[in-house]
């Protein structure tokens, strides 16, 4: 069976360094501590990365953090193993893969989008620094529905409504923008009417020089 933590009262980790001396590549004990050390930070960074845009990770370099993150989150587990029965994997069969799979797949998932939600909470601001990198990303990042204006280099403007089929691109990506409507707009940049037979426009970043976002109110446009 396997064992996600030594059983207690038998001298475990003397036991554990003796037969880490001995341990063959790829044996039973091998997949335990590649499983322990490595797995629960390998899914937390990817967890990561798919919460937070960011240039393309280069894994061979990662595998130091990504055991951190293994010890960090045993580390966080361990109190919960601490006041468990003893030989609780013998006593309880059934109930123990279920742990071991909270403590190696799920909590690993749970730590990144805790992290990346107390982040971007108000009261963290004063001591923990924003993961997201642009505020380009930001604004988009929100997912909410917004009516925009586009300011272009050469002067134009284009108004449209951005929402649940709209796109943006994240870091490190060239910026560009995708408008699921196309509206017109009057002297003042006031949303006049929706052009006709219009299916949406993407915008280059290259050709953007601002970007202007107005609350969503469907309302008052139509």
């Amino acid at each position: 069976m396997f064992l996600l933590w030594p059983k207690r009262g038998s001298r475990p980790w003397g036991t554990l360094k003796k037969r880490w001396v001995s341990m063959k590549i790829w044996d039973q004990q091998s997949i335990q501590f590649f499983l322990m050390f490595f797995v629960p930070g390998f899914i937390s960074i990817k967890i990561y990365d798919l919460l937070i845009p960011g240039e393309r990770r280069d894994f061979t370099k990662a595998i130091p953090e990504a055991i951190s993150y293994s010890a960090l989150n045993f580390a966080f587990l361990y109190p919960i193993w601490f006041f468990l029965p003893d030989h609780f994997q013998d006593r309880y069969p059934n109930i123990y893969p279920c742990f071991v799979f909270l403590a190696l797949f799920l909590a690993p998932v749970v730590w990144p989008v805790l992290w990346v939600w107390i982040s971007k909470k108000g009261f963290s601001s004063g001591f923990i620094r924003s993961p997201i990198p642009t505020s380009w990303d930001y604004i988009f990042g929100k997912r909410e529905a917004y009516w925009i204006i586009v300011h272009l280099t050469d002067g134009r403007r284009v108004g449209g409504r951005y929402d649940s089929q709209s796109f943006s691109t994240s870091y490190p990506d060239e910026p560009q923008i995708y408008l699921e409507e196309v509206w017109k707009l009057d002297d003042e940049g006031a949303f006049v009417e929706k052009v006709k037979s219009s299916r949406g426009i993407v915008i280059l970043g290259k050709d953007i020089l601002s970007v202007e976002f107005f609350a969503n109110g469907d309302e008052e446009n139509e």
